[in-house]
């Protein structure tokens, strides 16, 4: 159905397009002026495929239409990607490399730094041996994380464009930035959108279908110290630091993404910057379950205060800030919509591996704003570093699926 090599080079035209987000510019949309360069070319593109009413709104926020070609009403549908790439590693001057045929074996990504992807390390390589492997060249992150998603759902509706005999009802599409900040949503207009429900190309192994996630929250430490020069310091000095140490050996040890799985919930300090006056310390906080969440995020504050108490002094103050929710409770009374994405990964001979997303997607935000929007595998392995991959074949199967929740949906007369 789907041509392979077009979507190759598709993808290949998406990734070497600098679209990293920056978490710490809160206040434009997007936080970066490169994530534009993807999002112009988009918009074009879909205009020049033949999408109707598309439009790229100031936030960067894109929207466009395929139009029913049934004689009868169905629900409307959409897809949704987004356009960012992670701020954990580089994703400018990506250079994309194709491993055809790929053996099972190790894959060298620079010969020069000694920077191996290998199935020793990442077993999942192993599911694609024998197809096409896209990898990067060690030095930068690849952006399968969601660039494959954005290719899927471009490719799909340029088929069925190409193929007006093809009966659906009308189809809506959507990239957004900034999701890999937390902020993919914020500016979306669901209302304008329109779509019943929609669905997001942004999972990873073929087969995944989630509808679960992490409930989410940032945190942060503040600890507050006292220089003296450290030659006169005795009683006097309060060293912010090695208060912050103290206060992350009291959370709990064994809770951190390093040692979880499953349904398992963690805290995870991801960044640590100060000195002996002032050390903030960041935090994220995950779990699936509502309730342990909010103890989660009690756990960490309480843990100041009592050392606040031990010491006789306010020495730590805390910052929490909810950042999504677990998207199970607004799709579980519509769950026709998992049930038709699960059948079309069937009708195709794809197994469908329906788990909780040990993370979030946009989707998550958006079924609490209103658009129920489980998360479909896009393809992708290893994100967020310079180990990313994706085999070709992973896109194509993905873009088919889309294509067949398409035909299923048209059956739903209203």
């Amino acid at each position: 159905m789907i041509n392979k090599e077009a979507l190759i080079d598709r993808f290949f035209r998406y990734v070497k397009i600098d679209t990293q987000s920056d978490p710490d510019n809160e206040q434009v949309y997007p936080s970066t002026d490169k994530q534009w360069d993807l999002l112009r070319l988009l918009e074009k593109e879909l205009k020049e495929i033949g999408m109707s009413e598309v439009s790229l709104d100031k936030n960067g926020y894109i929207q466009a239409t395929l139009p029913s070609n049934l004689d009868y009403e169905v629900p409307t549908i959409g897809f949704i990607a987004h356009v960012d790439t992670s701020p954990d590693f580089s994703g400018t001057n990506v250079n994309p490399q194709i491993h055809p045929n790929y053996d099972g074996g190790d894959i060298v990504l620079n010969a020069a730094e000694n920077i191996i992807l290998s199935p020793k390390d990442f077993e999942d390589m192993l599911l694609y041996k024998g197809q096409t492997m896209i990898t990067t060249d060690g030095t930068t992150l690849l952006g399968a994380d969601d660039k494959a998603g954005v290719t899927e759902i471009m490719a799909a509706m340029e088929y069925l464009l190409q193929h007006p005999d093809i009966k659906h009802g009308t189809i809506k599409v959507g990239f957004t930035p900034d999701e890999e900040v937390g902020r993919g949503a914020d500016q979306f207009d669901v209302a304008k959108f329109g779509a019943e429900w929609a669905y997001t190309m942004d999972g990873s192994a073929v087969g995944e279908l989630e509808y679960e996630n992490f409930n989410a929250a940032g945190a942060k430490l503040i600890a507050t110290g006292k220089m003296i020069h450290p030659g006169y310091a005795k009683d006097k000095m309060l060293n912010a630091v090695t208060y912050a140490t103290e206060f992350i050996d009291a959370l709990p040890a064994n809770e951190v993404p390093e040692k979880t799985e499953g349904y398992e919930g963690f805290f995870h300090l991801h960044n640590i910057k100060g000195d002996v006056e002032r050390t903030e310390v960041y935090y994220i906080i995950r779990d699936h379950d509502r309730n342990k969440f909010e103890a989660r995020k009690a756990l960490f504050a309480k843990t100041a205060e009592d050392l606040n108490t031990k010491y006789g002094k306010k020495i730590f103050a805390t910052e929490i800030k909810d950042q999504y929710y677990n998207m199970r409770e607004m799709v579980e009374p519509v769950m026709h919509i998992v049930a038709i994405a699960e059948q079309a990964m069937l009708d195709l001979g794809i197994k469908p591996l329906i788990k909780a997303i040990r993370g979030g997607t946009d989707g998550s935000r958006l079924s609490y704003m209103g658009l129920p929007c489980p998360n479909i595998f896009a393809g992708g392995h290893n994100f967020h570093g310079r180990y990313e991959f994706v085999a070709a074949e992973a896109i194509e199967k993905a873009t088919n699926v889309i294509l067949k929740i398409v035909d299923l949906t048209k059956n739903r007369r209203k």
